[in-house]
This record gives structure tokens, sequence and C-alpha cells, in this order.
């Protein structure tokens, strides 16, 4: 069984090398500090074409420190958690700290904004797996996948990962959280081919909880017929049509927004929403919602990476920005208030506009419904957007044959507002959910 032994023990012991920590860098100097400790265990299995090819656990553990001397900052960090490793690495952040410059905009985060009522959002479920296990449940995706047709002709491999960890933050607030949490993964990946044509194509399934994983026989079974569906893809003539992103990709385009209302890219000013609270960036039909305390979810946390509580949020309401992704960093640079965001985003729930993916596909009527991405050509600061992609083309709500070697291109504010429906096929394995995206029109260069 992938699991921390004795999470009690090893939580006591945190706590008492973290006070211990805390209480030196006191007596080094230091106006403030904070401290994270972690230790995780784990198991990767991976097969290809039958046989074994990587069998590893995972035995991680790790500190790291940030001394303040007024507003001169240090950090340092070790995977050595030996009382004179710690007191080795709080004396280099010390020097680094000394010999930095002042940024009135450092500091920990304010001492009233700490948690002091810590939910449980049960995210600690081990799995009982042996390495035996893991290569039977890989094999078994990948077995049931080849045996679906014989133009399966390679594997790029199935693989089965557990891992399970224990953390500490505390800081001279005198805020202190223990946590623990999961994280498993059964996938594969596949090559078809057909004449002169060749495809990729995998499926995946995640959860902190063992019993939420699809089958390894599904995932087999999904990531046969994902591949086989590319075969004999065309391109197309340029032209400019409604396109639908699956919702794996939809989560692409939740993220950019993520990244432009970040503190850190409003303060640079290095965004294509500078200045955004308040604007209307979406139909007035698009709601977005933080939601960090969702039991069992993997973006749920009770507090952010500084300690800050976490809380339910709008980020867009009504189609308009209701605030950024703030640390207290960003924060002090901006003259706002931390929203807990140190770290990240917690889960970010998109709200289906009460259509199916089918009745999706026969809105759009024709058009190209995207089931891959490829380049990284989007432009955080101005918002265009131009990627290599692949998908189905669609006639009058059903899907006609595959299409590839295209590109799509736009701009983000003007996709934004074109959102015609979220679709109700939520995919939940991310911090971002949301179901498929529905665009009036985009434009695709072919041939």
């Amino acid at each position: 069984m992938i699991e921390l032994e004795n999470r009690a023990a090893l939580g006591a012991e945190f706590q008492e090398l973290a006070d211990n920590t805390l209480k030196s860098a006191a007596a080094k100097g230091a106006t403030a500090a904070e401290v994270g400790i972690d230790k995780g265990t784990g198991l990767s299995v991976e097969v290809r074409m039958g046989e074994v090819e990587k069998l590893q656990y995972h035995r991680d553990q790790g500190v790291s420190l940030t001394v303040y001397f007024g507003h001169k900052k240090g950090f340092a960090s070790s995977g050595d958690l030996s009382p004179q490793a710690l007191e080795d690495t709080l004396d280099a952040a010390c020097r680094i700290a000394r010999y930095t410059a002042e940024d009135e905009f450092n500091g920990l985060a304010d001492a009233e904004l700490m948690a002091t009522d810590i939910p449980e959002l049960d995210l600690y479920h081990p799995w009982e797996l042996d390495a035996d296990k893991g290569i039977e449940l890989a094999l078994q995706a990948e077995d049931t996948a080849r045996a679906q047709d014989k133009r399966i002709i390679n594997s790029d491999g199935a693989g089965v990962d557990s891992y399970a960890g224990l953390g500490i933050y505390a800081n001279s607030h005198g805020f202190s959280g223990i946590g623990s949490s999961t994280r498993h993964s059964l996938s594969c990946s596949l090559v078809a081919q057909d004449g002169e044509s060749m495809q990729r194509d995998y499926w995946y399934t995640s959860s902190c909880v063992p019993g939420k994983l699809e089958s390894a026989e599904s995932i087999g079974l999904e990531a046969a017929e994902r591949t086989l569906r590319r075969l004999n893809g065309r391109s197309l003539t340029t032209r400019e049509v409604p396109i639908m992103f699956v919702p794996e990709l939809a989560r692409g385009l939740i993220g950019h927004l993520t990244g432009a209302i970040a503190g850190s890219a409003q303060y640079h000013k290095a965004s294509f929403l500078l200045d955004s609270i308040g604007q209307q960036v979406f139909p007035d039909f698009i709601n977005l919602q933080e939601r960090p305390h969702l039991k069992q979810a993997l973006g749920s946390r009770a507090y952010d990476s500084e300690g800050v509580v976490t809380q339910d949020r709008d980020i867009i309401l009504d189609g308009k920005v209701q605030g950024y992704f703030l640390g207290s960093y960003s924060a002090r640079k901006l003259g706002m208030t931390t929203t807990g965001s140190a770290g990240g985003s917690s889960n970010l729930l998109l709200a289906d506009t009460g259509i199916s993916a089918k009745e999706m596909l026969e809105e759009m009527g024709t058009g190209l419904m995207v089931t891959e991405l490829i380049g990284q050509g989007v432009n955080s600061i101005t918002g265009d957007y131009s990627r290599g992609a692949a998908g189905f083309w669609v006639e009058n709500g059903e899907i006609q044959y595959p299409v590839e070697e295209i590109t799509i291109a736009g701009n983000l504010k003007d996709m934004f507002m074109d959102i015609q429906a979220v679709g109700t096929d939520i995919d939940d394995r991310g911090r971002i959910q949301t179901g498929s995206i529905l665009l009036g029109k985009m434009m695709v260069a072919g041939q």
C-alpha cells in the first residue's frame, strides 16, 4: 500500500522541526520567517508492448525556508531534514537576506488573514497498490487497447502512479498548518496506422480516491477509440467557422484567463486583461467560481502557501471580472489585499449552460471540434492566439471526418466574448473544471 506510516507521529515531528527552525531564525536576527517541510512516498509503473519498462518507488522529503530582515528577503531549501542540515539551510537563507536589496513589499502575509478554522477536505486516501498490482493494471489497460483493432500497431505505454504526501507550513505569526493528501492515476497511450496514416492518442484517469478511478479496461478502450478515430485525417481550406473545444482543451482557455488576471501579470503590466476588474470580458451568461473547500477535489486547500485562509469567491460573475489571483506580494504591489492565491488558484468551476456535448454539436451545425492543440502560440500581453490543431469536421451536427495539419487563430479577448455555450460534460481531473466550450467563429488555416 502506498501510504505514509504513522502520520500523527510524522506531523508531530514536523511541528517540532518547524518550531525550532522559527526560533532559531529569530535568534539569528530575522524579523520574520516561514518554513515548509514535506515528505512523500509513491510508486510509478510503466509498461510498453507487454513488457515492464519502469518500476520506481519514490521517497521524497524537503524543507524550504524564507527569512526576512526588515524588507530584505532570503530563501534556501534542502532535501535533508537533519538538525544540522536545517541549521545550515537557515544560515544560507540569512546570508542571502543580508545581501539582497530592500523591497518594501516583501514580508509575511498579514497576521489577521491566517487560516484559523481548518476544514476536513478528505484528501488522504491511500491505495492498496503494490508493484505486482500496478503492473497488472497497466498491462490490463494496454492489452485491452491493443486487442481492439489490428491497426493499433504500437504503444507509447500504459502507466500507474500513486503518491501520498504530508506537509507543514508554519510562520512567525504563530500560524501552523499540517495537511496530507494522495493522488493516483492510470493512463494509456497508443499508436495506430492505416496505410500511410499514422496517429497517436491517449486517455487517463486521476483522483485522490482510488475508488474514483476509471477501470483499466475502460481506459484502454477509450485510448483505443480516440486513436483509431483520428486515422486518415484531412486538412481544410482556410475558412472562418464555429469552433468547439473539448473539455480537456477548454480547461486551457480558462488557464489563459487565470494567467492574465494573476497579480504578477497585472503589476508587470504584461496582460491582455490589464486593470480588468469590473470589465465585461465574457458574455453575461458566463460564471466562474473558485471553490477551495470541495471535498476530495484535486485543487482543494484550506489555506494558501502563505497560510492565508482560502474561501469561495466569484472570479467571473455575469461575464465580468470580480477579482484577481493575488498573493501578499502582488497584492501590496497593486495596493490590494491578498486573495489567498499564493501558490496558484484552487478549484475553478466554470458553470455550464445546460447543454450536452451532443447538443453543442447540433447547435454548432457546421464547424470544427478541436481535440488536440500543438505549440505554444499564445501572446499573454496582446491575447493573440495561433496554434496548430487537430480534431473533427462537423456538418449538420454530426462528425464527418478527422482533421489534421491546420492552425486556428484569433485573439483571446474576442474568443472569450464569442463563447456561445459551455457543456455539461465536465472534466474534473484538475484544478480547472469545465465542460466543452463553443465559440461562434475562429479562423482556420489549412491548405
